[in-house]
């Protein structure tokens, strides 16, 4: 790991042993892109990697010079107006009008470690000996603004995590309209382009579609990270796969409107950019100020796209959730949603309580429904206290220790960024929601979008939830956020500040979020936007979980677990079991399969289990059992995606140990074939000399490199539902000296 400038050559190569990034000052005083890939050794000079010539219609830098035009040179952060037809990465309005800006090299700084960022979430290292940083400053000696690029790179992984700030020193305010976190520009254009994409209960579905010439790319404009596209890209060659290839990916931690794009010249040449979508956004900065970008990660991997996704579970796990719960295994819950509603009594949700305790469940989560006088979706969002005592007697604190009493924790639902007009909160501060003036505000499942860029707001919704935490022993929160923003303007903010209220209103719940946390370390909160509408990894900085989907149905759930993977850990997916037929798209699948899916995730239930038959109730107390000895493995082991449900019948994936002497290998059919061919998947990431059983050893020895090459012979007999629809299989990979568990598959 290094960082080194070469002053002959003015370059600074950044690397480690997996990856190399090579930036130039140029001779116009901006920076060019060299090299962005697989680890080369380090020398004094890269420059016969910057190419230039004489081409029509091209603008250059200097007169009489015709080697160096922006349009067809690699650029780092590159401007418009001079020349580069191509996406800038920042636009600045200055007071005469002008969007022209030349920003120079004026010095950097190496440094070990990492710095945090002010407000916003970022990844971090826990020793300065982790990671390199290099702080690049650019200026435009004109406005008096300078800009400063961010790298870092980190010891143990194929990553360079990035951000930009600039600082205004001139008399004159500028105004920002456009700054993405990154852009790099690739010498060619021979990609594919994988976005993860859907909506609601079919949230990260695995796009892939070749790149050419023009822009392409995904976002949101929604005020969040959005169900609809989320904020990642990856360009890989076309033959890559899974395990072999090259992959780039791209991901912006950040919770609010983000942009991803491939911009394809005329010459083949790939920019890539991300960062914060521009449309919406204006920030003014007045003389002295500044203004920080969120951070993006770029990963690179010669080694498919499990190893892509690898480095980012594992940075991510390790590097960026924090706190007392990120390497603690999570407990195993059941929630009252699917089964009560909002319709319930303290005697209801204790009999689900208890129902799940014999079972072996630790934690009870109330959810929506205990607060104000919320009885439904009209009334009550705002209102963080209990007023119903027909309905909660005792109030939070009561049934908190009626829950504990059977010895199990406690968790509570809240949405703390909605009001509903039928509220307390509303009537007394109607002006607290965001709303154009003169405009009737467009209604979402009844509720309406707090003004969080407003101190008073979250101070406010602060001391409600600060002081019901701190009344009873609670240790989990499930925080949601169910609609999207719209009449995005705040009553608080001068016209000209209008364009920063949509990341205000991020940093604001990011405020939120830390202040919470600070005052109650141990809680562990999993954050939930109608589900997967904000599974970003701006959130995971504050809650090491969210609810990966409001749809439970098992096929459904491998498909969004499977796309999810391509970035996120399966330590940070919330995955239940529910009840059948699914509320979300009237399935019914085998209660084997659907604790199958969900076992890769967080795991516990949203059912009545007081309706179980003797012979379920078995089968869950097996699953449970299961799911503690094994959760750790779920929590720690490197993820390998083995079949694509978007592309066959079936889907599969495995978790393996670090010392590879164990694995889980999770197997699913999504429908019966009638006189079907035999099966057989190949795993990955064993060790090729060691000697494994399969379940209990009943099938003999079988040694990694078996196992990896000629594959595990799937037989419909170990398969629940004897492989018809809906059929899956778990399979315990354990070394033959160790400890031998049972797998679970029917």
């Amino acid at each position: 790991m290094a960082i080194i400038y070469s002053d002959t050559s003015k370059e600074i190569h950044i690397f480690n042993d997996q990856i190399s990034y090579i930036i130039q000052i140029l001779d116009n005083g901006e920076l060019g892109n060299l090299y962005y890939g697989k680890k080369i050794n380090h020398k004094e000079d890269f420059s016969y990697l910057l190419e230039g010539g004489l081409r029509s219609l091209a603008v250059y830098t200097k007169d009489n010079d015709y080697f160096m035009s922006p349009q067809y040179t690699k650029m780092e952060y590159p401007c418009s107006g001079t020349g580069d037809f191509r996406e800038p990465a920042f636009e600045i309005k200055q007071i005469n009008g002008s969007r022209v800006v030349c920003l120079e090299y004026a010095g950097h700084e190496i440094y070990k470690g990492k710095k945090q960022l002010e407000g916003l979430p970022a990844t971090y290292a826990e020793e300065p000996e982790e990671a390199d940083t290099i702080e690049i400053l650019l200026t435009d000696e004109l406005l008096q603004l300078d800009c400063i690029l961010s790298y870092t790179v980190f010891r143990d992984y194929p990553v360079i995590a990035r951000n930009v700030r600039f600082l205004n020193r001139g008399e004159e305010p500028v105004v920002l309209e456009r700054v993405l976190s990154a852009s790099v520009d690739l010498p060619d254009a021979n990609y594919e382009m994988v976005s993860l994409a859907g909506a609601w209960a079919r949230e990260r579905h695995v796009k892939v579609r070749k790149i050419g010439q023009g822009v392409q790319g995904t976002g949101s404009r929604r005020g969040c990270s959005s169900a609809e596209y989320n904020p990642f890209l990856a360009l890989k060659r076309p033959n890559t796969t899974e395990n072999a290839g090259e992959a780039l990916g791209f991901s912006l931690v950040y919770s609010g409107n983000h942009l991803e794009l491939a911009d394809v010249d005329t010459c083949d040449m790939t920019r890539v950019q991300i960062g914060i979508h521009p449309e919406g956004f204006e920030w003014t900065l007045d003389s002295n100020e500044s203004f920080q970008s969120p951070e993006a990660i770029l990963v690179y991997s010669d080694q498919g796209l499990n190893g892509m996704s690898q480095a980012y579970h594992k940075l991510y796990q390790t590097r960026l959730v924090r706190g007392y719960w990120r390497d603690i295994p999570r407990p195993i819950l059941i929630n009252n949603w699917e089964v009560t509603g909002a319709d319930f009594t303290e005697e209801s949700v204790l009999g689900i309580a208890k129902a799940g305790k014999e079972l072996g469940i630790e934690l009870f989560v109330l959810d929506d429904g205990w607060f104000g006088s919320r009885d439904d979706d009209v009334s009550g969002l705002g209102d963080w206290y209990v007023k119903n005592y027909k309905k909660l007697p005792n109030g939070i604190e009561g049934l908190a220790d009626k829950v504990k009493a059977l010895g199990m924790k406690f968790g509570l639902w809240f949405e703390p960024e909605m009001v509903n007009k039928d509220s307390d909160l509303y009537r007394k501060h109607p002006d607290w929601i965001l709303c154009a003036p003169g405009r009737s505000p467009s209604p979402s499942r009844n509720q309406y979008v707090l003004d969080f860029s407003r101190q008073e707001v979250v101070d406010y919704i602060y001391n409600m939830m600060e002081k019901v935490l701190g009344s009873a022993e609670i240790s989990y929160v499930k925080w949601d956020m169910n609609r999207y923003i719209t009449e995005c303007y705040s009553n608080r903010q001068t016209p000209q500040g209008q364009g920063k209220v949509m990341h205000q209103y991020i940093l604001g719940v990011y405020q939120l979020y830390e202040r919470l946390i600070a005052r109650f370390p141990y809680i562990l909160f999993e954050s939930c936007a109608s589900g997967g509408a904000r599974f970003d990894p701006g959130m995971l900085y504050y809650a090491p979980q969210t609810w990966t989907s409001d749809d439970t149905d098992a096929m459904e759930r491998v498909k969004i677990q499977y796309g999810t993977s391509y970035v996120y850990p399966v330590s940070a997916m919330g995955a239940h079991v529910s009840e059948v037929p699914n509320q979300q798209v009237g399935r019914s699948t085998p209660l084997s399969t659907r604790a199958n899916a969900a076992m890769f995730g967080i795991f516990g239930y949203e059912m009545d289990l007081n309706k179980l038959t003797p012979e379920e109730k078995e089968l869950v107390k097996q699953q449970i059992t299961f799911v503690k000895e094994h959760r750790k493995l779920v929590m720690q082991g490197s993820f390998y995606r083995l079949s694509s449900p978007f592309e066959d019948n079936d889907g599969a994936w495995m978790l393996v140990s670090e010392d590879k002497k164990e694995a889980l290998v999770g197997y699913y059919r999504m429908s019966g074939v009638p006189n079907g061919p035999w099966k057989r998947l190949c795993l990955i990431g064993l060790d090729k000399d060691r000697k494994y059983t399969i379940n209990k050893n009943k099938e003999g020895l079988y040694g990694g490199d078996e196992l990896m090459n000629a594959g595990m012979v799937i037989k419909n007999s170990s398969l629940c539902a004897c492989g018809g629809d809906y059929s899956s299989g778990v399979y315990y990979i354990a070394d033959h000296k160790s400890k031998d568990e049972g797998g679970l598959q029917g």
